[in-house]
């Protein structure tokens, strides 16, 4: 049986290598296909521009790398240092949209209380009055009139504290 393993083998190997030896036509011609193709002008590598070194010169700027006298004036306890939100207070149902996706829609007095009937944008009507909270930047209301519902907003100032910012929910028609 092994005399027929020795010759079987070498038989079978040629076999398989004269499979592989079919004409290369079809990836001759696509080589030619591919030559003949019309070249394009490339773009030349465009021009580096020169380094220009810059020199920084203090004379009557601030100093980058201090902070300004605003921030200062704060981290040492001036103004609106102790300006902050609320964080242990639990959330009110509107604190949960920004105040350009509210809507107000109206105005009721009831038991001599004013109070503003605002829409979310999931469809559900509030009903809210001064010193109700609303918008994601800690908004207390302030005042509440037919035409819009007038309310101060914290927030951060870019330096590490806060400061507070007037905003208004006008009725829409």
């Amino acid at each position: 049986m092994s005399r027929h393993h020795c010759w079987a083998l070498p038989l079978l190997a040629s076999l398989m290598l004269s499979a592989c030896s079919n004409s290369m036509s079809d990836l001759e011609g696509w080589v030619a296909e591919v030559k003949a193709r019309k070249t394009t002008q490339i773009d030349p590598i465009p021009q580096m521009k020169q380094y220009e070194a810059y020199a920084y010169v203090g004379d009557n700027r601030r100093d980058p790398f201090v902070n300004s006298p605003e921030a200062q004036q704060r981290a040492d306890g001036g103004e609106n240092s102790a300006l902050r939100p609320d964080l242990n207070r639990n959330k009110e149902p509107l604190e949960e949209f920004p105040i350009d996706a509210l809507r107000l829609v109206g105005m009721v007095v009831f038991s001599g209380k004013t109070y503003a009937m605002v829409k979310a944008p999931d469809a559900v009507i509030h009903r809210v009055t001064i010193g109700d909270h609303m918008g994601q930047n800690y908004g207390r209301i302030n005042k509440v009139t037919e035409a819009e519902v007038s309310l101060t907003e914290i927030i951060p100032d870019g330096f590490g504290g806060f400061t507070e910012r007037a905003a208004a929910l006008a009725a829409t028609e």
